[in-house]
């Protein structure tokens, strides 16, 4: 597969119509904007299928070239039981026909390729086919049995989850991941082919000029203030409340969560706590197209994800890829996933994510060169990225295998 991934950009791609298929609103999802939004740039035809959600258009037409249409129900409230969880496996199923119909009208009733994000995207995308056609992809982005809420089942039910996914996963044509420790797994566990990596990576950041200041004009901070950016789904096991913990034992640093998510309200309340009342303040994310240019105005982005489960253990998540995008240091969880990024590209510290005492420690380690070495890290850390992490590779490796689905140059 390797030797196809350079020229494959180079061929002139046939059209096609791609459907991609989101189990979240597709607001802020990072991997499916890149590949959406890279086909669109190369003439095909695309639709995100994704949840409706608050204030979202039902059917948008995205700046980048493709067309999105929110579909069949909301993203259930109250998932805090393992029981709850189960039933979602179940309750998905009865979203299918709403994002079929509404599909069906926009792709004229065919389709090339269908590409599934997640469990609970699969099996829309299966019924997707039944109507449309095509070749159906599967993109495991999470060891899903070993991930929240479904990880703290007793082991009858994890396996019981376990065998739906082996089920719907073996009737796609090609299963997809994020990392090859997770190829590896999936390939076992799902009886299939060792499934294609296509790495979280984002496209590497141009540098030109000076570095943006999002936060300190957004929040009007001092020019010499450090900003230490958490940005992505605000979840439990990410970390977040250590890292609030931890930013009391960083003077002078202001600590930005730009996120979304279930823990908002519990945050906002952390967040005006004494012990760190003015220095954390909590944004709501961005579109992805937008995000970099954010991202870029940290001085350290902050990972700390904790290893409660193996998918946590083992996760690569887009925000470490999207802070090598745009040069920044990160302070990250020494976890088998993540570690061996950081440390082949010396990218920032690796820290014990449950003791806020060893984030902060990390964060100060990172401020603490003055402003002339901490640029040429930065621009290290980027320079390094563009040669093996970013994303106009993983894109080229997708195509590739898009190409051998269907047999049209993509």
């Amino acid at each position: 597969m390797e030797d196809l991934v350079p020229p494959i950009r180079q061929v002139s791609p046939v059209p096609q119509r791609a459907v991609i298929v989101l189990p979240s609103t597709g607001a802020f999802d990072g991997r499916a904007h890149r590949i959406a939004a890279g086909l669109a740039a190369r003439g095909h035809d695309v639709t995100v299928v994704a949840r409706p959600g608050p204030g979202l258009d039902a059917d948008a037409l995205d700046p980048s070239g493709y067309r999105i249409k929110r579909a069949g129900r909301g993203a259930p409230a109250g998932l805090r039981t393992p029981l709850r969880q189960i039933r979602q496996l179940q309750a998905i199923v009865s979203q299918r026909a709403a994002a079929v119909a509404a599909t069906h009208g926009t792709a004229a009733g065919t389709a090339d390729l269908i590409h599934a994000m997640g469990l609970m995207g699969l099996p829309v995308g299966i019924a997707l086919r039944e109507h449309l056609g095509g070749r159906l992809v599967y993109d495991a982005r999470d060891l899903y049995v070993d991930a929240g809420n479904l990880a703290r089942l007793p082991a009858p039910l994890r396996g019981a989850a376990g065998a739906v996914e082996r089920r719907w996963a073996r009737s796609a044509d090609r299963v997809v991941t994020v990392n090859d420790a997770l190829a590896d797994l999936l390939r076992d566990r799902l009886g299939c082919e060792r499934p294609v990596v296509v790495l979280n990576a984002s496209p590497v950041r141009a540098h030109e000029g000076p570095r943006p200041r999002r936060f300190h004009e957004r929040l009007q901070l001092a020019d010499e203030t450090p900003v230490v950016l958490y940005q992505g789904g605000f979840s439990p096991g990410r970390g977040i409340p250590e890292l609030i913990a931890a930013i009391s034992e960083v003077p002078g640093a202001h600590l930005v969560l730009l996120g979304y998510g279930r823990l908002d309200d519990d945050l906002r309340a952390r967040a005006a706590r004494p012990d760190v009342a003015g220095r954390v303040s909590v944004l709501p994310a961005v579109p992805p197209g937008e995000l970099l240019e954010w991202v870029a105005s940290a001085d350290v982005v902050a990972i700390p994800i904790q290893g409660d489960t193996l998918n946590h253990r083992l996760a690569t998540p887009n925000k470490l890829f999207e802070a090598l995008a745009a040069g920044v240091p990160v302070v990250a969880s020494d976890l088998p996933g993540m570690a061996s990024i950081v440390r082949e590209l010396e990218a920032g510290t690796l820290v014990d994510p449950t003791r806020p005492a060893a984030i902060a420690a990390g964060i100060r380690a990172l401020l603490d060169p003055p402003p002339d070495a901490r640029a040429a890290t930065r621009a290290r850390i980027r320079a390094a990225t563009a040669g093996r992490y970013d994303w106009p590779a993983q894109f080229d490796r997708l195509l590739a295998e898009y190409t051998r689905l269907t047999g049209r140059p993509w």
